[in-house]
């Protein structure tokens, strides 16, 4: 079995859960013990920086100050739909109140649902559906939205570039991740209205920079250096792995519009350097934090703070109430008026080293 990045007290939690014993503990920021207020945070994986650096400290914050007595069980997969199973099975044999769930799959996660249902434990479906499961809330971003907001950018720039009917590399996310294929439709809807041809496309299992690098070096080698003029990407982890393809090729990739999403830094940093053209950022600080708003409530028996909710979204088996945020397209001109006035990054974390000449050109700094 693989562990995954699970916390200390998390697996020693297991033992004490199979000897019935009431255990406690503390590591990396969660609370400990199987209390009364118990909550589960389980995210998918951690080569998309975000959910490490940014979901879940603001989500482990706000539980702390909303409720100082909660414990909080939290556990990353790595990719792994197994080890997320075994890491479910241990919160719910903990006796956690409250299951806040980010699935690598998501399909197969409905099982980890079916199973927190036996045990009338609510489960919060964090950033991705689960799809056909009985889920009790739902927070995400509205992610079709994201993906036209991609295209639209790319469609945008390879027009004003001349490239209005030029090729393009599709690089896709995980076809396990629901979200995947919200974006991929949203980036279709805009692409199919577009003169803009697609020469090859992935969807790229995991997420993976690493895969996405190897995809695109096949894409270069299957359309020639001069054979695409931009690539739809659909996250910044790949958009590095792209780029980096597109380098070792010998391609300047300011010449060639590249997508990305999540605000991730060294994505911001690609941008203001020109590397790449455009993220989606999205306010994960404020889904963390209503994440945590909602669970804290679920756990302690209170009434949903009123307002969270401001949508329902079918899940191929109910209408989930749902928390749907929107996202907003970043390019170099708007980094100063979005990431860093909300704080998501600070000057000072974006304007190292051989960034900070870009961002002194950006009016950064």
């Amino acid at each position: 079995m693989r562990v995954g990045r699970w916390t200390i007290w998390s697996a020693v939690g297991l033992l004490a859960a199979g000897l019935g014993l009431a255990a406690c503990g503390g590591g990396n920021g969660g609370g400990g013990g199987g209390g009364n207020d118990s909550i589960a945070l389980l995210l998918p994986e951690s080569k998309t920086t975000r959910y490490e650096a940014q979901d879940r400290p603001h989500f482990e914050r706000t539980v702390k100050r909303l409720c100082s007595d909660c414990s909080i069980f939290y556990a990353n997969a790595d990719q792994d739909p197994s080890t997320q199973q075994d890491q479910a099975d241990a919160a719910l044999a903990r006796g956690v109140k409250v299951l806040v769930l980010d699935p690598v799959d998501a399909a197969s996660a409905a099982s980890i649902v079916a199973k927190a249902n036996q045990q009338n434990v609510p489960v919060v479906s964090y950033d991705r559906l689960i799809t056909n499961a009985e889920i009790d809330y739902y927070i995400s971003f509205d992610n079709v939205r994201v993906g036209k907001l991609q295209a639209q950018a790319l469609v945008k720039k390879l027009d004003s570039d001349g490239e209005a009917d030029g090729t393009i590399v599709m690089v896709n996310g995980a076809p396990t991740d629901n979200n995947a294929k919200l974006f991929k439709k949203g980036a279709n809807s805009v692409l199919q209205k577009s003169q803009l041809k697609i020469g090859k496309e992935y969807d790229t299992p995991d997420w993976s920079p690493d895969q996405a690098q190897t995809e695109m070096q096949q894409a270069i080698t299957a359309l020639g250096k001069s054979g695409f003029a931009g690539a739809y990407v659909a996250n910044d982890g790949m958009a590095g792995g792209v780029i980096a393809a597109m380098k070792g090729a010998g391609i300047n990739p300011s010449t060639r519009p590249t997508t990305g999403q999540d605000a991730e830094l060294a994505g911001i940093q690609r941008i203001l350097a020109g590397e790449q053209y455009m993220t989606v950022y999205k306010a994960i600080k404020t889904e963390a934090e209503d994440a945590a708003r909602i669970a804290v409530a679920i756990a302690r028996g209170d009434k949903v703070p009123s307002g969270l909710v401001n949508r329902h979204t079918s899940n191929g088996s109910k209408s989930v109430p749902s928390v749907i945020l929107t996202p907003v397209a970043v390019t170099k001109n708007n980094v100063k008026d979005t990431v860093i006035k909300d704080g998501f990054w600070t000057t000072s974390q974006i304007c190292k080293g051989r960034f900070a000449q870009a961002c002194t050109r950006a009016g950064i700094g």
